[in-house]
């Protein structure tokens, strides 16, 4: 199975702080990847370097074959994402929401109406697609901004905390569209969660970052046997220590960034 992003010895420093340091690893095509990390270990940082938002101090970025940070058109049309905090607008209704993007990706007329009512029809939001975002729930825009997601039919979603405050029911409904778009367009997942159960129970492969440095790397039973713990969330503590960490800001969170994130 080929490698969908590739990623050799990247480093990030800012001033005297190296928040992502000498770090090294590969995704393959079509699956669903965990990268977790205690706040402040460098995860928000990597991932902004792999989506363009931030360019590396050394080493080197592959997705889909290209380099974020020297084509930038050419790696943004082959990956989608979905942002922590809502950057939908919510003076719009679902669909134009949904048009406004494909537009923005170039996704022709015709294709674009008949993949927005398919992936409406997918996150069952087809008969809310003339309503305001704004008067949606949060489990109702998250669905919407997943579809959104894939409606260019990225080689890649990028998830950056995609279930965060949402109730168990909407969770599970979400990882159950995600898990089959996965499978039926080999879309790759990389996704950022605190909820251990849940990269435990969707994620393919997994890679722990703390510190700036990737401490382990492997299947979540494979993490559990190394630590010799029971679950994800014990080994997970064993690799990174039990201390509370405080989250660096660093320039511009990845929640500032989605507002202004355009192609």
């Amino acid at each position: 199975m080929d490698n969908i992003i590739q990623i050799k010895n990247l480093t990030k420093k800012f001033g005297g702080l190296t928040a992502v340091d000498n770090v090294s690893f590969d995704v393959k095509k079509g699956e669903i990847f965990a990268f977790l990390g205690p706040n402040g270990a460098g995860k928000t940082t990597t991932i902004k370097m792999l989506t363009t938002l931030a360019g590396p101090t050394s080493g080197s970025i592959l997705i889909n074959g290209y380099n974020p940070a020297k084509q930038q058109e050419e790696a943004r049309a082959s990956f989608g994402i979905v942002f922590q905090d809502p950057s939908l607008d919510d003076e719009l209704t679902a669909y134009e929401n949904l048009d406004m993007h494909g537009m923005l990706y170039k996704v022709k007329k015709e294709d674009r109406k008949e993949r927005i009512k398919l992936l409406l029809t997918f996150v069952e939001l087809w008969d809310r697609k003339d309503d305001l975002v704004k008067h949606f729930s949060g489990g109702m825009k998250r669905r919407l901004e997943i579809a959104r997601g894939f409606l260019h039919h990225p080689k890649v979603l990028f998830l950056d905390e995609p279930t965060i405050g949402l109730d168990p029911q909407t969770r599970n409904h979400i990882w159950e569209y995600l898990k089959k778009m996965n499978k039926e367009e080999g879309t790759t997942v990389f996704l950022t969660t605190h909820y251990m159960q849940e990269a435990d129970k969707v994620s393919d492969r997994i890679a722990i970052i703390d510190h700036g440095k990737i401490v382990a790397q492997g299947t979540a039973e494979e993490l559990k046997l190394k630590t010799k713990t029971n679950s994800l969330e014990e080994a997970f503590l064993a690799l990174t220590g039990t201390a509370i960490r405080e989250e660096i800001v660093k320039n511009q969170s990845m929640s500032g960034m989605a507002r202004g994130w355009r192609r």
